[in-house]
């Protein structure tokens, strides 16, 4: 099976400097590590206890960070200065709000974001694509709405960060 659908991708342009948006995002989320998160699954005894373990994790923007790749690390090393890093934030709590409807929204929780340094404007962009436009070749209703809060609150985050609007 193959289908199509219309991915919505935004970009937060900032007047910041990149270190002090990457600060900022890394100030406002949590981490939660493959460990921690083991432990969290293996140490509760109930819903609440899960739900407790989780919340350890979260940032002040209710997000945590799973994994980070600083594309302008390793590409330095090839000669190509850049200022970029990948992360991959979420929480299992948001992700609960569309998983119990379709097991087809694990394949976009978590999230990707991007900063980045554009190299032509000095500008740093945060950029992801749309949770909701993600979800939408889905066709659940319960899933588009868990989804809509979803991009309100990376948007939301995203704002915080770099102090702009898509």
């Amino acid at each position: 099976m193959k289908d199509e659908s219309v991915l919505v991708h935004c970009e937060h342009v900032s007047e910041r400097k990149f270190d002090e948006v990457v600060a900022a995002l890394e100030q406002a989320t949590g981490v939660i590590d493959a460990m921690s998160f083991r432990n969290a699954l293996a140490t509760a005894k109930s819903p609440a206890d899960f739900e407790a373990g989780i919340r350890a994790h979260e940032g002040p923007s209710g997000f945590m960070r799973f994994f980070e790749a600083d594309h302008g690390a390793w590409m330095s090393r090839l000669g190509a200065a850049a200022k970029c890093k990948l992360y991959v934030l979420g929480n299992p709590l948001i992700a609960w709000t569309m998983l119990r409807h379709d097991l087809g929204a694990g394949l976009n929780v978590p999230l990707r974001v991007l900063i980045y340094e554009d190299r032509k404007t000095g500008k740093t962009r945060f950029a992801y694509d749309l949770p909701s436009s993600l979800m939408a070749r889905l066709a659940n209703e319960d899933v588009a709405a868990a989804a809509r809060r979803l991009d309100e609150k990376l948007a939301a985050l995203a704002r915080a960060v770099t102090g702009a609007d898509a």
